[in-house]
C-alpha cells in the first residue's frame, strides 16, 4: 500500500494487518484475564499491530527512510548505489560501502514509484545513477 503526497511516496502495510491484530487482541483478554501470567499473551498482537501501522518506507528526493517497529534509518541517495529486486518479490537497496537494506512494504511492482520520487534515471543494468 502506498500513498503519495507532493515530492513524497510513503510504502506502508495494508491497514487490514492492523486491524486483524488489533482483534485478536481484544479477543485475547478472556484468556488474558484467567491467569496472572497469561497476560503475556496480549504482546504479539499488540506488537503486530504497532508493527503494521509503523512500518514502512518513505521516499522523497533527499533519500529514503526505513521505519520498524522500533527505530528507522534515514539514507540519502549518495549511499544509495542500486535498488535491486530480491528473490522473494522485495526490494532492497544495495549500499556504496557493501551493505544492503531491506525496503520496508516496497514490492518490485512499486519500483516505478520509488524511482520516480527519487527523482533520479535508471540505466538499462537497473541501478540509480
Amino acid at each position: 500500500m502506498f500513498d503519495v503526497h507532493p515530492g513524497r511516496v510513503r510504502f506502508r502495510h495494508h491497514s487490514a494487518l492492523a486491524v486483524a491484530a488489533l482483534i485478536v487482541l481484544v479477543s485475547g483478554v478472556p484468556l488474558a484475564t484467567a491467569a496472572p501470567y497469561l497476560w503475556m499473551v496480549l504482546l504479539v498482537p499488540l506488537a503486530v499491530a504497532v508493527w503494521a501501522w509503523r512500518s514502512g518506507t518513505d521516499a522523497d528526493a533527499s533519500g529514503l527512510r526505513v521505519r520498524a517497529l522500533i527505530g528507522d534509518r534515514r539514507l540519502p541517495w549518495s549511499q544509495v548505489d542500486a535498488i535491486v529486486p530480491t528473490a522473494r518479490g522485495r526490494v532492497a537497496v544495495r549500499l556504496v560501502d557493501g551493505g544492503s537494506v531491506a525496503l520496508t512494504a516496497v514490492t518490485a511492482a512499486d519500483l516505478p514509484r520509488l524511482i520516480a520520487a527519487s527523482g533520479q534515471s535508471t540505466d538499462p543494468g537497473g541501478s540509480v545513477q
